[in-house]
């Protein structure tokens, strides 16, 4: 089976409302269609680079690309797990979660983006929750990192509502004009003081050594 020679297939993680796993092949083909659809107003960029600027079928295709290609290009020292979001069964999202040498610097870093029709539910901080409980409680990490620029009021909302504090400022150029982006940190400590939500990992044993985790360090 799959499973077997890549266990990241099994991973899962579950909230009260919600889904992250690896997608199967027409729920990836969903999620392209979900970004096709539109993930933000026109006239605003929330990502770096600006992937949603290109055409409705390039911006699928796009989507089933970047999430092979980072499959692919994993290795226990540098990884990036992009995570379907489902909820109620259905697919409204992307849950990014990634790392670089996590064994010795202790960082994560998330991204994210949500269908439009799916956004102002409270879906944003329930999936960010579950992929910080993921590195907090199952991978051990000390601080993961999270960004937005400072029009993307909803993600930053979300960062403070979890307990992230800000960490600087980096200044960006997109669609030609100066953007700033805010970084923004949090702790295990503050992560334990502001978690919430409940979440359940499901099968993280066998797929501590593609992330470069040693199992000792896991504690659920």
């Amino acid at each position: 089976m799959l499973v077997d020679h890549f266990p990241l297939v099994g991973l899962r993680l579950t909230t009260p409302r919600l889904e992250l796993r690896l997608p199967a092949s027409e729920e990836l083909a969903a999620l392209a269609d979900l970004a096709a659809d539109g993930i933000h107003d026109p006239a605003v960029m929330p990502f770096v680079a600006a992937w949603t600027d290109r055409p409705p079928a390039e911006v699928a295709r796009g989507v089933i690309q970047h999430h092979w290609a980072q499959l692919g290009a994993m290795t226990p020292r540098k990884w990036e797990l992009d995570l379907t979001v489902f909820c109620d069964g259905v697919v409204v999202g992307q849950q990014s979660i990634g790392a670089r040498e996590l064994a010795i610097t202790g960082e994560v870093s998330t991204g994210s983006w949500l269908g439009r029709r799916f956004q102002g539910q409270g879906i944003g901080t329930e999936m960010r929750a579950a992929v910080l409980h993921l590195a907090f409680a199952g991978l051990g990490a000390a601080e993961a990192v999270s960004s937005a620029f400072e029009d993307n009021t909803a993600s930053l909302v979300v960062s403070r509502k979890l307990g992230y504090e800000p960490d600087g400022i980096i200044r960006q150029v997109i669609r030609g004009a100066l953007a700033v982006e805010h970084r923004q940190r949090i702790t295990r400590v503050a992560w334990q003081q502001h978690r919430t939500t409940p979440v359940t990992i499901h099968g993280l044993d066998p797929c501590l050594p593609l992330l470069g985790v040693e199992e000792s360090t896991v504690d659920v």
